[in-house]
């Protein structure tokens, strides 16, 4: 059986999603789509914060669906391909693409830690804005996708980035693709 040339990688913020993708992409010189960024240059274009783009988007179902398409898209003409974003996973199992479904975890704290370092902010703050971001997500997954976030079956690989570096990660995506 060929190894498939899309893998998905999921997560909650600050769970190591892009870190991961950024190495498995140098790794295997594929290209790279991320939903997340997509999202923030849509917010941008509107005027909105991202906080009020996501309240928007609870509204508007459209918001999501369009970029939904855009992914799905985009994973069929730019294969081989890495696409990151919370239901790129998903996307990829309900369109039947032939692609390794991965999904990141870690506990609350440990990526409130991250996200904080990251965007140069206290952790109280990050976990808060988390807080309400994974609410908003959850809420229009529900609602627009009938997706349940908690539900991980249809992954091919769980992985706690909580527990190992990004380069463990990596290391056991390209176990699951056959490569060392």
């Amino acid at each position: 059986m060929n190894a498939p040339q899309i893998i998905t990688v999921s997560g909650l913020p600050g769970s190591g999603t892009s870190t991961a993708c950024d190495h498995l992409c140098a790794g295997l010189g594929w290209a790279y789509v991320n939903a997340g960024e997509l999202f923030r240059q849509l917010a941008q274009e509107s005027g909105l914060s991202l906080a009020e783009f996501g309240r928007q988007a609870e509204r508007d179902g459209r918001i999501d669906r369009q970029l939904d398409e855009l992914m799905v898209a985009r994973a069929r003409a730019e294969a081989p391909i890495v696409i990151e974003g919370r239901l790129t996973g998903w996307m990829a199992h309900r369109h039947e693409l032939k692609a390794l479904k991965v999904w990141l975890k870690a506990e609350f704290e440990i990526r409130a830690e991250r996200l904080g370092h990251r965007e140069s902010k206290p952790v109280a703050q990050a976990m808060e804005e988390m807080r309400e971001r994974e609410g908003s997500e959850a809420r229009r997954y529900e609602e627009h996708h009938h997706i349940d976030c908690d539900d991980l079956s249809i992954y091919d690989l769980v992985i706690d980035s909580g527990s190992v570096d990004a380069q463990a990660v990596v290391a056991r995506i390209f176990a699951q693709l056959g490569r060392s």
